[in-house]
């Protein structure tokens, strides 16, 4: 049995221990309270629009929607026409993603979720790195067919699918917005989202992009995440992860904010900061300039 002297001093209050069998308490889900549930399916009905072109993208821009939304400007800027989208904004905070028609295309009620009807049968798409997966593959774009080149850029994606959470639910939340601070919450995931800085620091030191010379769906799925970190975007959180550090990370963060592909796709489907920058909805190439917030805001 272990010495109760090695154990790590529990300093933070409230106690709390687990009963036998979990119930959930409505009351005790913090910011995101009412969004938040032990089951899934659809809260009520509600038909999602359809527009114009091949591919409709139903997001916001969250890091995991900005994934797709750069995707898709990178796509166009490449010349691939058949990339053209309508993206319509889902409001996670009013519960969008719980209407019958955005649970219909992503079971998991989260976003992003797509549907390619450029064929004849309608091909649903969720969880972002699919739909990179698909979109890459469908245009010939940003995912090499070499072999080795082609496993190192999908390793570096899928450790992305798998590191993030540990960043957004794990760090983000105990450090920005679990009710109280819990000390040891907070220790455990600031420590691994450092040791996941120095991961890509380390890779970052000896390839210009994670996946190799090329830009590539991996750096366009990490970018969102570990881009806003470094540069203190996430959570409030650059001075207490000390993200200056990592200068790799920063050399590759900047690089891809310039690209005007980048700098568009950031703009889709937001609905927070800047008039300027916010785009809720987009349908044409055109919208960047006539349909941001600042234009749209009636005039005082």
């Amino acid at each position: 049995m272990r010495s109760p002297d090695l154990e790590p001093p529990m300093t933070d209050t409230p106690t709390y221990t687990p009963p036998k069998v979990w119930e959930w308490n409505k009351e005790n889900g913090g910011r995101f309270a009412t969004i938040n549930r032990p089951i899934a399916g659809p809260t009520h009905d509600k038909d999602l629009p359809v527009g114009k072109h091949p591919l409709q993208l139903y997001s916001l821009a969250t890091p995991n929607g900005v994934k797709v939304t750069v995707m898709l400007e990178e796509l166009l800027a490449l010349g691939h026409k058949g990339a053209e989208y309508d993206a319509w904004l889902i409001n996670i905070g009013q519960g969008d993603q719980f209407g019958s028609g955005f649970v219909a295309v992503n079971p998991n009620s989260k976003i992003p979720a797509l549907m390619d009807r450029s064929g004849p049968t309608p091909i649903r798409v969720f969880e972002s790195g699919a739909i990179l997966i698909h979109l890459a593959e469908k245009f010939g774009a940003f995912l090499p067919t070499e072999p080795a080149a082609r496993a190192e850029t999908l390793s570096w994606l899928m450790w992305l699918m798998g590191s993030a959470p540990y960043l957004g639910g794990g760090f983000g939340h105990f450090y920005a917005y679990a009710p109280f601070k819990i000390e040891y919450a907070i220790d455990r995931f600031a420590m691994e989202v450092k040791r996941q800085l120095d991961v890509l620091d380390r890779r970052l030191a000896e390839s210009e992009y994670l996946g190799g010379a090329d830009y590539t769906i991996a750096d366009m799925a990490v970018w969102p995440w570990y881009g806003g970190l470094a540069k203190g975007l996430l959570y409030e959180s650059g001075e207490f992860l000390s993200v200056d550090e990592y200068k790799n990370v920063q050399r590759w963060t900047d690089a891809i904010a310039e690209r005007p592909a980048v700098k568009r796709g950031r703009m889709v489907n937001r609905a927070f900061g800047e008039p300027s920058s916010q785009l809720h909805e987009r349908h044409d190439a055109g919208d960047f300039d006539t349909r941001t917030q600042d234009k749209l805001a009636p005039a005082t």
